[in-house]
């Protein structure tokens, strides 16, 4: 995934930032450097941060509902996120973390019960090499594989990952505004994240949605409506969408929150642009977190906070009128 140019120069191709690097230089993301020509990774094995959560937690409501996800990390970000949650990881610049082979990390998930591991907290891609081999011995243990990601990949990234990707959540920023993302996330191109989209369809990956609402600038009803509409004609109306409510962190100075109406004027938004599955995030309401049938309306997964109370599903069909829905058991 990445080339020579001139001595002793190389370009990554990974993320959409498809840096130059010169010799004894990081790339953007810090944990890439270019080692006398050739282009190294600094963070293979070494995990800043692992857990064992529910899937939903990843968002990933409609991919093995109810069941975990051993969650991994390294340290590293091609992003700059002014609110970061996790920037005491994804801004860290030392290379630190527990060491820990993909071999052992698949033996971990085994033996918790794990039915996918899922690449998250910091950006995937920037341990793209660590996650592939990881996916790989996970598949021949029956065990699947999921992305938590800015979505900043190329489609080569998602071409050489194919077959051993089984679910990405691809996390928008501010409705994918690209003046919001030049401001806020450090990120002068937002075009990269629609590539990638097309290709993870392309793929068979399956795909969920979120966009964090950041308000006084995140908040732009008419970028909220260009997303939506670009989902719907790209990648299907049957995408899982989840809108997430936004608390102020790291270097945030603006409001603290996103209040709940807004958040619900947008949900009844995506909904009439033709979403069949619209989800709130961040909030303490289960009406918005259950999966209704888009047919006849009835809930067929009921959740309470990050858990799954119970189903009313026959596969993945409704009970209730037997729709076909876009979820996999």
């Amino acid at each position: 995934m990445w080339e020579r140019l001139s001595p002793p120069a190389v370009k990554c191709n990974l993320c959409g930032w498809r840096c130059v690097i010169q010799a004894g230089k990081r790339g953007r993301c810090m944990v890439r450097e270019n080692r006398d020509g050739t282009l190294h990774t600094l963070v293979y094995g070494k995990v800043a941060s692992y857990a064992v959560d529910p899937i939903e937690k990843k968002p990933l409501y409609h991919f093995h509902p109810g069941s975990t996800a051993l969650s991994v990390a390294t340290v590293g970000c091609n992003f700059r996120c002014v609110f970061c949650d996790n920037w005491s990881i994804s801004q860290e610049t030392e290379i630190v973390g527990e060491e820990m082979p993909p071999e052992r990390l698949v033996s971990l998930a085994k033996s918790m019960g794990c039915r996918s591991i899922s690449y998250t907290y910091t950006e995937p891609t920037i341990f793209f090499e660590y996650a592939y081999d990881t996916a790989r011995l996970a598949h021949k243990e029956g065990i699947l594989n999921t992305f938590v990601t800015n979505g900043y990949m190329t489609p080569e990234a998602v071409r050489t990952i194919d077959g051993y990707l089984d679910a990405a959540t691809v996390d928008f920023k501010g409705s994918g505004d690209p003046e919001f993302y030049k401001k806020f996330c450090g990120a002068l191109d937002v075009g990269p994240v629609f590539d990638a989209l097309r290709e993870m369809k392309k793929e068979g990956v399956f795909i969920e949605i979120t966009n964090l609402i950041v308000p006084d600038g995140g908040d732009s009803r008419e970028a909220f409506t260009k997303l939506v509409n670009w989902i719907v004609g790209e990648l299907g109306p049957d995408i899982p969408f989840h809108i997430l409510r936004f608390f102020s962190s790291y270097k945030y100075t603006g409001p603290d929150s996103t209040s709940l109406s807004s958040l619900v004027e947008l949900w009844k938004l995506a909904k009439s642009l033709g979403l069949k599955y619209v989800y709130l995030g961040n909030v303490m309401d289960e009406r918005y977190g259950n999966t209704s049938c888009p047919r006849c309306g009835k809930a067929v997964i009921e959740r309470v906070g990050m858990g799954v109370a119970s189903t009313n599903l026959k596969g993945n069909r409704c009970a209730f009128c037997g729709e076909t829905l876009n979820v996999i058991v």
